[in-house]
């Protein structure tokens, strides 16, 4: 039996324009774009009422499922109340493709470890095959290079065909995102209430353990992802030089460059720039490091992500816009749809355009801020 859904009288942000007009969704996917006040008469269907249409946001790197399984410092709740949780503030959000992003690789003072992180991969693979999840969710390796853990924990992963993109990061003093110490030091010794005496001891052995595990880490993993299909993402590159080593590795896609240089030869080099939209929210850095208005302004930003706050990546597709003069709403949408979906090689949904999956998010702004009134995936009201 076909399954037919109409939506009268929306604002549909194309790839390239927004038309009035209807939308026709047919088992899962969009059957037809029709402009004009008059569209879609005859037909039952449901009123938009002038709200915006957009395709499913697509979200490459949250650490957010994590904080849902481990809320406290030794408390762990369970994997799947954890996964649910997660999964429906992200759709709710309008997100409908997500990229868990999971630690592989751990410090002995961290509070997770390896097998946490399998048993949240496993939670997450459980409820997709048992349909419990509102949004679409694939896995996204945070790989610690610096880890001595890492090759190991990374192996936990081995054949696991919901990893869709793998990042290696270096978050040791001196290191990309940390190259200035006092930004380091503001951020992790207030986090670990260490001495300053601690603190130095806990920078030497950081640095130590980057020195003789980053670059080793770094060829092992990239050859691995080239070998088994997973996208590459460099992580806080801040140099040229990086962006060089990143391009020799097959990195696909720049995570947050930390400065203008790295994020124009990531450019140039032919990869994905992806930026945090809450520094386009904030209009800054919280490191520190390169504002991604300022990128998007000299057209160097293509990806954005939620990060750490989910509603983020929603907020700043209708704000970015207003801080940031030539850029589209369309243009907009798509750094939050079409290009990360690209990245990631999920080319059947992104944009709203006839034969794509149904993906959707109704939204209508008040007072400057979006609200996500209903979430559509594959056709299917999620949200």
């Amino acid at each position: 039996m076909t399954a037919e859904t109409v939506l009268h009288n929306a604002r549909i942000v194309l790839a390239d324009e927004i038309v009035e007009g209807s939308l026709v969704l047919r088992d899962g996917f969009i059957a037809g774009i029709e402009a004009g006040a008059s569209s879609g008469s005859g037909r039952i269907g449901e009123d938009m009422g002038g709200d915006y249409i957009i395709p499913g946001l697509v979200e490459l790197h949250t650490d957010h499922l994590e904080g849902h399984y481990a809320p406290r410092p030794k408390v762990r709740w369970n994997p799947i109340a954890a996964v649910l949780a997660h999964d429906a503030q992200v759709a709710t959000a309008g997100i409908t493709t997500v990229l868990d992003a999971l630690r592989v690789g751990m410090d002995e003072d961290a509070d997770l470890t390896s097998a946490d992180i399998r048993k949240l991969a496993d939670a997450i693979e459980d409820s997709v095959k048992q349909d419990r999840l509102r949004a679409d969710h694939f896995i996204h390796l945070r790989c610690e290079v610096s880890a001595p853990d890492c090759l190991r924990a990374f192996a936990n992963f081995d054949g696991d065909e919901r990893v869709k993109l793998a990042s290696l990061m270096d978050h040791a003093p001196g290191q990309r995102q940390f190259v200035n110490l006092e930004t380091y030091a503001y951020y992790y010794q207030r986090k670990l209430k260490l001495t300053d005496r601690d603190f130095k001891v806990f920078c030497e052995k950081r640095m130590a353990e980057s020195a003789r595990n980053s670059a080793p880490n770094r060829a092992v993993i990239a050859a691995a992802c080239q070998e088994r299909g997973i996208v590459l993402a460099s992580h806080d590159d801040a140099t040229s030089g990086h962006v060089d080593e990143a391009i020799e590795q097959g990195v696909r896609v720049a995570e947050f460059p930390t400065t203008e240089e790295a994020a124009r030869a990531s450019k140039e080099a032919g990869m994905g720039v992806l930026m945090g939209a809450p520094n386009v929210m904030r209009g800054a850095s919280h490191s520190g490091n390169v504002s991604a208005r300022t990128l998007a302004s000299d057209g160097l930003l293509d990806i954005l992500s939620s990060d750490y706050i989910p509603f983020s990546l929603i907020q700043s597709a209708f704000f970015l816009g207003d801080v940031v003069e030539g850029i589209s709403l369309p243009q907009a949408v798509a750094m939050v749809s079409k290009n990360p979906a690209d990245a990631v090689g999920l080319t059947d949904r992104g944009v709203i355009e006839q034969g794509r999956r149904a993906d959707l998010v109704r939204v209508r702004v008040d007072d400057h801020v979006p609200v996500v009134r209903t979430v559509w995936r594959q056709g299917r009201r999620v949200a």
